[in-house]
Order: structure tokens, then C-alpha cells, then sequence
């Protein structure tokens, strides 16, 4: 989780997307090809199938490409469109073939966790474009479960300052992640429970010692 923030599309390019220009397109498929194999592949684990999801994703994104808000991160909106379309590529490769002969596929399997897929997503983005400081405090606090005093010592800084960059990182990833509250649920389900991510807890600005 080191490294640069993969570079965002400018305003201008999202304008064109939504206004069908398709030199835009293909900036749109540069930026987000990769992203958008790998949830395809974390849904169906087939290559085959991760290929095809990618080609029909960015079909559907262009059909309805003047339903897009120009004004909200463009990778949410597309990575949405992705699983779903993954999930019916699957269902229909795993649905039983019809007719007199042996079906091709006869057992129940179940259902990837697209929520997952879609959340792991969601957070490297998010941690991506925060910077080197803030991914450490995220990182030990988070995925070390590291208490503030602990995080202090390893880093060899104030308490304080553990604290105060602890806010901020909370809080910048929080605003990143905003749309993760507003994405859709799979199947209706609104009774699932939200699985823990960096901005979970009761103000997710990490934690003091007990």
C-alpha cells in the first residue's frame, strides 16, 4: 500500500465520458481496466469470465454513460457496475444447460462475497491517495490493531502528534469513503452486517489504550 496514488481523471475527461466522446472512453478504460479485471476475476475466478466482465462493463458504462455524475469519484460508479455484471456472467456459466443431454453444471455454488470484493477495492483506493504519514498511522492502528501509546513508540513520536494524525487520517479516509455508505445492496439484503473497515468504530479516529 506504499507507492503513489494512481493518478485521478481530470473533470474535462469525466465531462466528455457523460457526454458520449469517445476518446473519452478509451482514457476511462486506460484508468480503470485493471481495477475493474481484478473485481471480475474476485467474483468469478476464471479468467475467462474476468476478460468478458471487462469488455461488458465498459459497454454498459458507455450505455449509460448520461446517468453518471460528473461530480462524484467516477470509480465507484464504474466498479458497481462491474460485480453486478460479473455476477451475471457467473450465473449464467453456472446455470444447468437444457435439453435432453447431462448438464454442464449441476451443483449449488455459493455466492462470492461481493461486498468484500467491492470493499477491499474501496479501501486500497481510499489508502492510495492519503499520504505516506497518514497510511502508517491507518496501517498500525488498524490492521496491526495498534492502541495510540503503541503506535507512539514505534514510530518513536509524541503521543500527541500520534493523536492529532490519527484525527486527520480518520477523518481524510472517511471523506474517501463516503460513497461505500451509499453503494447498493446485493439481493436486497439490508439486514447484513457492515463488514469492519479503517473507518469503523464509534468516531474512527483510532483507539486510546484501555
Amino acid at each position: 500500500m506504499s507507492g503513489p496514488a494512481r493518478a485521478q481523471l481530470p473533470p474535462a475527461t469525466l465531462e466528455r465520458f457523460r457526454a458520449g466522446d469517445p476518446s473519452a472512453l478509451g482514457e476511462v478504460y486506460d484508468r480503470y481496466s485493471r481495477s475493474v479485471w481484478a473485481v471480475a476475476m474476485t467474483v468469478t475466478h476464471a479468467d475467462h469470465l474476468a476478460q468478458e466482465a471487462v469488455q461488458e462493463t465498459f459497454i454498459r458504462a458507455w450505455n449509460s454513460a448520461a446517468s453518471y455524475d460528473p461530480g462524484r469519484d467516477l470509480g465507484p460508479w464504474l466498479l458497481t457496475i462491474a460485480r453486478y455484471t460479473a455476477v451475471d456472467l457467473l450465473r449464467r456459466e453456472l446455470r444447468p444447460t437444457r435439453g435432453g443431454h447431462e448438464a454442464e453444471q449441476d451443483a449449488v455454488v455459493e455466492p462470492p462475497d461481493l461486498d468484500g470484493a467491492w470493499l477491499a477495492w474501496a479501501v486500497q483506493e481510499a489508502l492510495g491517495q492519503l499520504a505516506d504519514h497518514e497510511r502508517e498511522i491507518i496501517r498500525l492502528s488498524f490492521f496491526d490493531d495498534l492502541t495510540h501509546t503503541q503506535i507512539s513508540e514505534r514510530l518513536n513520536l509524541p503521543l500527541g502528534t500520534v493523536k492529532s494524525r490519527s484525527y486527520r487520517a480518520h477523518r481524510r479516509l472517511a471523506e474517501l469513503l463516503a460513497h461505500v455508505r451509499d453503494s447498493p445492496q446485493d439481493d436486497g439484503n439490508q439486514s447484513a452486517p457492515r463488514q469492519r473497515t479503517p473507518v469503523g468504530g464509534a468516531r474512527g479516529e483510532g483507539r486510546d489504550d484501555a
